[in-house]
């Protein structure tokens, strides 16, 4: 069992229609068809979304995938119409909200991995492979792979897992051409983004994309290259053969997975509150990837 802890009422706005609400986002449809994103101060782990939130953080998110967006621009339009409130929206979705085109979205997450670490580890342990994708002896948890490789995953629901598939899979549900603009797609702003991280002293491990399509054209959606979505590591702490530091919620499962915290995983109760101190350290590090990549200081 697994999702909510304690799952929350969504905001009701006049000329908003609500969607749907995700483990951070809150999805409404405004009366032109538009698609209104709101980001939250929730934080999830191991597939429970945990009843403490963490303040700035559905900010951080938003402001942080637009700035990525305008990084790409070039490589790959996206979603974005505005960044203006709905009238009527609540003062508190300033700075957390974008509306956006409705698309035709593709079913997958689009993963790319330049660094071996996670399920992919787990995957190369047993096999040697990531996906299926065939990879050298010899790597380690946080090695560098020889090139960037496309990994999807399935998309799964609040409280689900997702699990990796091949791309033989994708191809299956999307059809060969869509498959392939979505591998080139995803290593094409992986690439990009991996290069401007690298000279903010940031590694881009890896990170997942989710695609749409406006008419025949693919178009870059929901979040991008957040702490959320990413794995992002500093470049003057890499050393492989071990867990890195980083930039994203594993002080959250770190603390979880403790015995100050007192819960145990793999038992059918829900995590406990997060404590202030796991709270603040949180923040910082959402902030601290937010400063370093945007060259801008967190107001």
């Amino acid at each position: 069992m697994s999702g909510f802890v304690e799952k929350p009422e969504p905001q009701q706005v006049p000329g908003l229609v609500h969607l749907h609400t995700g483990k951070v986002r809150d999805l409404y449809r405004n009366e032109a068809g538009d698609l209104v994103m709101v980001a939250s101060d929730r934080i999830s782990a191991y597939d429970w979304v945990l009843p403490t939130e963490i303040p700035d953080k559905g900010r951080t998110l938003t402001q942080l995938s637009l700035w990525w967006f305008d990084q790409l621009a070039e490589l790959a339009p996206n979603h974005v119409l505005s960044t203006e409130l709905p009238p009527g929206a609540p003062a508190d979705w300033a700075g957390r909200t974008l509306i956006c085109k409705s698309l035709r979205m593709a079913p997958v997450e689009c993963v790319a991995r330049g660094y071996l670490t996670g399920s992919g580890l787990v995957e190369y342990n047993a096999s040697r492979t990531v996906c299926g994708l065939a990879l050298p002896e010899g790597l380690v948890d946080g090695s560098e792979l020889p090139s960037p490789i496309f990994t999807p995953a399935t998309k799964a629901a609040v409280g689900e897992h997702d699990e990796n598939v091949s791309y033989e899979e994708v191809a299956r549900q999307v059809g060969a051409d869509s498959a392939a603009e979505l591998r080139q797609a995803t290593l094409a702003v992986y690439g990009r983004a991996r290069d401007i991280a690298r000279e903010r002293g940031i590694i881009l491990a890896d990170t997942k994309f989710e695609f749409g399509y406006d008419g025949d054209t693919l178009v870059l959606a929901d979040e991008v290259l957040t702490p959320d979505s990413s794995r992002f590591w500093p470049a003057d702490a890499w050393e492989p053969g071990r867990a890195q530091p980083s930039f994203d919620k594993q002080y959250v499962r770190d603390w979880l997975t403790s015995a100050e915290s007192g819960w145990d995983r793999k038992s059918e109760q829900p995590p406990p509150a997060l404590p202030e101190h796991v709270v603040a350290a949180t923040r910082a590090k959402y902030v601290e990837a937010f400063e370093r990549l945007t060259g801008t200081s967190w107001t």
